[in-house]
């Protein structure tokens, strides 16, 4: 009897044993077959030219799913910074950027010593430019010299970004090039808002003012004839920083990605929508 009771225990480890190989081996398929997502966190300008990148990528790693957060930003270096997930950050200016890289003193921009950044993965990758659009309701602006005449005067209303969004960050500087005074504008009437560069884009697609300022890119993507081009002397250069953030969940896949962005395919995307590659 005891005999047989060996028997019958030694043949339960058996079936046990093979069916914990089998549960182990089902486990190690499913994580091989998972995707690497990637969370993109890119100015709103570049909406268009990275869904288009997305498309070419997914050839290339089939396994790597994009998934992408666009706004101002100022919006997304705030999201950043209050522990949103993020691997890789595009802003569409030097100063979101240096604000959380701990690579950058208070003279350097980061004020609040935050430390967002891996710093060895910092790239510049593309430059955009600022321009004038018009709505098509004044005719007589025709130049960024014709648009500081007749805010003077009082006779254009401008859309804007807001003052934490790049773009209304370079339009700020176009103002005070011109000796304007926003806050007199403000009270004057003559001035509106928008959160994000599309916002602004928008509002003079849909004529709720004579004219905005915005990126060339923006002005293609929404079939907008610029008038005029900021010169560096008025705002500076328009510069787009990437970085690997330092809480990427995958950061060699953002790695590859953001090498990705700076190969020849992704420059043709790019422009092709009015961005230069660096």
């Amino acid at each position: 009897m005891k005999k047989l009771f060996a028997l019958f225990l030694t043949f339960l480890i058996v079936i046990f044993a093979f069916a914990g190989c089998g549960s182990r081996d089902s486990n190690d398929n499913n994580t091989a077959g998972e995707s690497t997502e990637l969370v993109v966190f890119a100015a709103a300008s570049m909406t268009e030219s990275l869904e288009q990148i997305a498309k070419q990528y997914k050839e290339i790693a089939p396994d790597v799913e994009l998934v992408f957060n666009f706004d101002s930003s100022g919006t997304l270096k705030t999201q950043i910074e209050e522990g949103a997930d993020c691997d890789i950050f595009i802003s569409a200016a030097q100063k979101q950027m240096n604000q959380l890289d701990a690579a950058k003193d208070k003279e350097g921009g980061n004020e609040d010593g935050l430390d967002f950044v891996k710093s060895d993965t910092r790239t510049d990758i593309l430059e955009n430019k600022v321009v004038l659009v018009l709505s098509g309701s004044n005719t007589e602006i025709a130049s960024f010299d014709d648009l500081a005449a007749a805010l003077k005067n009082g006779k254009a209303t401008l859309v804007m970004g807001n003052e934490d969004v790049p773009v209304g960050q370079y339009t700020q500087k176009i103002l005070k090039y011109y000796g304007l005074d926003e806050a007199d504008l403000a009270a004057r009437g003559l001035l509106t808002y928008g959160s994000n560069v599309k916002e602004v884009t928008t509002q003079v697609s849909e004529a709720a003012a004579d004219a905005g300022i915005i990126y060339a890119t923006d002005a293609f993507s929404a079939k907008l004839v610029p008038v005029d081009v900021a010169e560096e002397k008025m705002c500076g250069k328009v510069i787009y920083p990437a970085a690997v953030m330092k809480n990427s969940k995958n950061p060699d896949a953002a790695k590859a990605f953001l090498e990705y962005l700076k190969s020849e395919e992704a420059g043709k995307v790019f422009e092709s929508v009015g961005f230069t590659t660096l």
